[in-house]
């Protein structure tokens, strides 16, 4: 079989040895896993060892991200032998045998469970980042999952499942802009950049008396080195205004663009309201008007590819592209309508960054809606739920001697 490399972004290497670090800090291997390993490296140790070869799997579709595991596995039992069946970036089938992982009984089973928490959260990450990107190929995207993670073990690793993930998609469809970016210092280097991106949270526009202007005001002043100013003008609700208000401060006045910088509006708009300006009918007129299609039905219509209410006669696919399109919050609705006051006002350079909630299924559907977002900000390419990270390894082979449990013996395929 022939795979798709996608190679690393130099930077990937020291930050994943970080994991090695942070387990190490942990304790002891055998403080970590499972009792059941230690017990059975204890009694292999004592009556013979065994050479032995673990298959490893997924229940569902991921794409590949396994350098975190193996750079692991191969610090813990140096001696180990692994064969890949899929590249970083290529597309893993549910139930596909990932990796064979071949070595001491003894030194395998102790580590057993630390192998497999380094598998499911980068790859099912990695997946959900590419079809975002395969949706969205327009827009770049911004890692901003980290305030949602658990510290830097899986800030690590979630952000190296999107690094892959974007490359992945670039290499389907070299249209796609894919990830160029984190919020975070730590995993910045994944996306080939030196330091994390982002300019102001809602915490400094209320610190600047809820007013945006004078907290970009006060960015600028104080960080002169970042080049790319966003404002974050949903603050007061007032998102046409104050993204107006601020360009004109930008390009008219300050005149920043002379000076090499680039100006943005971030969209972040509460999800209990519109954006100024919309409602549902006013939403549904401006989707419909970028799109060139009339009536409500018919947008979904096209937006789904036809055939949306047949197939789901419950509306409950329907109801949720419905609230994508023309609900509140950031619909596809409020970024055209902010795209098209700014460009009404003079400032077509200036760019919108849309964050709140886009997982795969947001994305496919603003992309198939041309939202015109120039990035997406987003942590929801991280796993849904957690159980969709659940990875497996079995021992399929003792001394060269083929043996599994019953209902495993697919995983003899390709050994």
């Amino acid at each position: 079989m022939t795979h798709a490399h996608v190679p690393l972004i130099p930077g990937h290497e020291a930050i994943l040895d970080r994991l090695i670090d942070i387990a190490l800090s942990a304790g002891p291997v055998h403080a970590q896993t499972d009792k059941y390993f230690t017990n059975t490296s204890r009694i292999v140790a004592a009556n013979g060892d065994s050479e032995v070869t673990f298959a490893v799997f997924m229940r569902r579709r991921v794409v590949a991200a396994l350098e975190p595991t193996i750079r692991l596995i191969r610090h813990f039992v140096p001696q180990v032998k692994i064969k890949r069946f899929y590249e970083e970036g290529d597309i893993v089938p549910s139930e596909s045998k990932m990796l064979e992982v071949t070595g001491s009984m003894a030194r395998l089973s102790e580590v057993e469970t630390l192998l497999l928490q380094k598998i499911g959260f980068p790859c099912v990450s990695a997946n959900n980042a590419y079809e975002m990107c395969r949706a969205m190929p327009g827009a770049a995207f911004m890692d901003m999952h980290a305030r949602h993670g658990s510290g830097a073990e899986m800030n690590i690793l979630a952000a190296y499942g999107a690094a892959v993930g974007g490359a992945a998609a670039r290499k389907a469809d070299p249209a796609v802009k894919g990830f160029v970016g984190s919020s975070q210092d730590l995993t910045a280097p994944f996306f080939g950049a030196k330091a994390g991106m982002g300019t102001m949270p809602h915490a400094l526009v209320g610190y600047a008396d809820g007013d945006v202007l004078k907290a970009m005001q006060l960015f600028v002043a104080t960080i002169p080195e970042v080049k790319n100013v966003t404002a974050l003008v949903d603050y007061t609700g007032e998102e046409v205004s104050d993204s107006i208000r601020c360009a004109r401060w930008f390009y008219d006045e300050a005149k920043l663009q002379d000076e090499g910088k680039s100006f943005g509006v971030r969209l972040d708009t509460h999800g209990g309201r519109f954006a100024q300006g919309l409602d549902y009918e006013k939403s549904v007129d401006t989707v419909g008007q970028w799109l060139g299609v009339h009536g409500e039905y018919n947008i979904v219509e096209q937006v789904l590819g036809g055939r949306a209410f047949q197939l789901d006669p419950n509306n409950i696919l329907v109801d949720k592209v419905r609230r994508i399109l023309f609900g509140k919050g950031v619909s596809a609705a409020s970024i055209i309508h902010v795209r098209r006051a700014l460009d009404r006002a003079g400032y077509t350079k200036a760019t919108i960054v849309a964050s709140s909630g886009f997982d795969p299924q947001k994305c496919q559907i603003m992309g198939a809606a041309r939202a015109p977002v120039d990035m997406v900000g987003t942590g929801s390419f991280l796993p849904a739920t957690l159980t969709e990270t659940y990875a497996t390894a079995d021992i399929i082979s003792y001394d060269g001697v083929r043996r599994v449990k019953v209902g495993r013996e697919f995983l003899f395929d390709g050994s």
